[in-house]
């Protein structure tokens, strides 16, 4: 068996979509373990471009089985929108499984995100206001309602009802707003019961046999480890867990059946939304790399901050996921650049930190220590392989992997299949078959 986790290495935006298509050729299941429709993937297939938002990036191929876990927070009318417009496009969407203990958004979640989010004023966590916070507050509250119950809605309806005593109150009572009509949402949610019956089950019944026949089971991360709710950039985090271990608890199966984290990182760094970036350039490198690298959110259409790569980021959640090893992507971006910087420290008050600092101020007022090297200057995107890549391109590969101390197994050099290289070889996962790139026989 082989179960193999991608996980984000910083704000999300790393290029996951990608890295996942690239590998699920040779997967039997991927599944997606956490968040909700507030992530974005975008899946290039030859000239045809994908962007999903609750669906698994390796749907596209037929012979897999999707998965969506139980950490996944799940919007009934966004999920069966993205199924009708890939259904439209000719992939089929009949084998999606969703697990039956996902949580379901809400029409309360939304309109209490976007209310409360307007509500901080200048205080705003930057939130997709897609329901997503609300609707985990209330799984943990144990208020919840889930995917299940919209197979007998008796339950539904007394669930709903219960939620609506008190949203309703907050809605009026907090928000001078108008209260949610109860049978509205009956009425819509049936309809997205019937729709939705044939893909409700039990998935980590169905993950944990895959993995004991042997199979191969991609756990599919959304954001990114620095928007983690435990060890992320608190308060400016998203409400799971995308780092490896939410991997677990997001698709119910143990961590001794994780054979592999692959850490995705882009060759510099983005966030969207709120929240520190001490290696930003809010000026003409940030606004270039932007430009070059089409930085808005697949979900939002927000535009990115951006900066350089940080390596202090990077090593602590090598630490925090246990990398095996890096996939490298948009390294093409940076062939636009003269010198690029990377943070290999920070600076607080005189005090030098190698590591994540353990205190939110330090981080919000840190100052990077940056290592120049030498830029390219040349197109990259139609080298195959890795020698030769430009000796500065090279060399600043090299210093990632002795600066984190994990080697970088993938290098994506454009958004397609084939702009990709794989300086050590391509048969470094701990797959069953003999290669990423056999032809599956489905």
């Amino acid at each position: 068996m082989s179960g193999i986790v991608i996980v984000g290495t910083q704000w999300g935006d790393e290029g996951k979509g990608k890295i996942v298509d690239l590998l699920a050729n040779q997967m039997d299941i991927v599944a997606r373990y956490n968040g909700g429709n507030n992530a974005g993937h975008t899946v290039v297939n030859g000239e045809e471009a994908f962007k999903f938002h609750l669906l698994p990036s390796g749907i596209i191929y037929p012979h897999i089985i999707p998965v969506i876990g139980s950490g996944v927070v799940v919007d009934p009318e966004v999920l069966i929108y993205e199924m009708d417009g890939l259904e439209a496009r000719g992939i089929s969407t009949k084998k999606l499984k969703v697990s039956s203990n996902a949580h379901l958004i809400m029409p309360y979640h939304k309109i209490l995100d976007g209310l409360a989010e307007k509500k901080l004023g200048k205080y705003a966590i930057g939130t997709t206001r897609r329901g997503i916070g609300p609707t985990y507050a209330d799984k943990a509250a144990r208020s919840g309602i889930r995917v299940q119950d919209l197979l007998d809605m008796k339950i539904f309806k007394v669930k709903l009802e219960h939620a609506l005593r008190e949203k309703n109150r907050i809605l009026t009572k907090v928000y001078s707003q108008k209260p949610v009509d109860l049978n509205e949402i009956i009425e819509k949610y049936a309809s997205y019961a019937e729709r939705l019956k044939e893909h409700i089950a039990d998935t980590s019944l169905l993950v944990n046999q895959a993995l004991s026949e042997g199979k191969n089971v991609l756990f599919e991360g959304a954001q990114g480890t620095f928007l983690d709710v435990d060890y992320g950039t608190y308060p400016f985090v998203t409400s799971s867990s995308p780092i490896a271990g939410g991997a677990c608890t997001g698709l119910g199966v143990g961590p001794k059946k994780i054979n592999y984290v692959l850490g995705v990182t882009k060759a510099y760094v983005t966030r969207v939304g709120s929240g520190p970036f001490p290696t930003e350039q809010k000026n003409e490198i940030g606004e270039k790399m932007a430009e070059i690298g089409v930085e808005y959110g697949t979900t939002t259409g927000r535009k990115r901050r951006c900066g350089w790569l940080d390596i202090v980021l990077l090593r602590y959640a090598a630490m925090i996921n246990s990398l095996d090893s890096i996939a490298l992507t948009k390294l093409d971006v940076l062939s636009q650049f003269e010198s690029i910087k990377i943070c290999v420290a920070y600076e607080y008050e005189g005090k030098v930190y190698e590591t994540y600092p353990p205190h939110q101020t330090i981080f919000h007022k840190a100052t990077p220590i940056y290592e120049e090297m030498k830029g390219w200057k040349e197109d990259i995107t139609q080298v195959k392989d890795y020698q030769r890549l430009p000796r500065a391109a090279r060399n600043f590969i090299k210093a990632i992997e002795k600066w984190v101390g994990v080697p970088v197994e993938i290098i994506a050099v454009g958004p397609r299949r084939s702009e990709t290289i794989f300086p050590h070889g391509r048969d470094f996962l701990p797959l069953s078959s003999s290669s990423i790139f056999k032809e599956k026989v489905t």
